[in-house]
């Protein structure tokens, strides 16, 4: 949620793009510099105040808290109530699934039956629950971080766990672009961690990718599933057999 001293120190980032100091805003706004300064170290200012910076700067002040929000943190990981609300629909799940990949509203409803109505409808929804900001003509900001990931035991991933895994898996994995690898060694512990290191840095490389592509055709592109994973198991069948 943004606070006024995030407000402050938007506005102390714009005078210093448009090389303006104190005395100048002062004097844009008909103040004391000392007032100026005063008003900023506090965060004490009227609406009617911050309508005068944005004048100053020549700023819209729709634009002034756009970059405000845009300073939020990014959240890595949803509440369990977050994610809850989002499975409880599966067309608010897969617009869901659509802004993780940046899919435009337009592509969205190209893709899938889904209205245009229907499309905005779910969106605002994303809003509400603090997954995207819903701007101008349907377009979004993505409030997740690039190390974002669904909770390891949280609704999204107990889904996708019983109506996903099995239909992922029963592909044949043979046509071209596809493989599936299944490994299986003994390492030491401390080398894990590196290991898990790697395979999140191709999740990173993919999710990039993925980015770059979205100005190719859509005929040129196609959709993909990685699925990267390492933990300590057996298989079940095998551990029964243990001594």
């Amino acid at each position: 949620m943004s606070t006024t001293l995030d407000l402050v120190t938007a506005v102390k980032k714009e005078l210093k793009a448009a090389q303006m100091t104190y005395a100048d805003l002062a004097q844009a706004m008909g103040m004391a510099e000392s007032s100026v300064k005063r008003m900023l170290a506090k965060g004490d200012m009227s609406l009617s105040r911050v309508d005068d910076i944005c004048r100053a700067l020549k700023l819209d002040f729709a634009e002034l808290a756009r970059r405000v929000a845009d300073t939020q943190p990014l959240l890595k990981e949803m509440t369990a109530e977050q994610e809850r609300a989002v499975v409880a629909d599966k067309k608010l799940l897969l617009v869901a699934i659509c802004v993780l990949s940046q899919w435009t509203l337009e592509q969205m409803t190209a893709a899938y039956r889904l209205s245009e109505p229907e499309c905005v409808k779910y969106l605002a929804q994303l809003d509400r629950i603090g997954i995207i900001e819903l701007r101008p003509l349907n377009r979004y900001r993505l409030k997740l971080a690039k190390t974002f990931r669904w909770r390891p035991h949280g609704p999204v991933m107990n889904y996708f766990r019983d109506h996903a895994v099995l239909d992922y898996f029963a592909g044949g994995f043979d046509a071209d672009g596809e493989g599936v690898m299944l490994v299986h060694g003994s390492i030491s512990r401390a080398l894990a961690p590196v290991f898990l290191e790697r395979l999140q840095r191709v999740a990173q490389d993919f999710a990039q990718q993925h980015q770059t592509d979205q100005k190719l055709a859509a005929k040129e592109r196609e959709g993909y599933t990685l699925v990267l994973a390492m933990r300590r198991w057996e298989f079940e069948a095998f551990a029964q057999l243990r001594k």
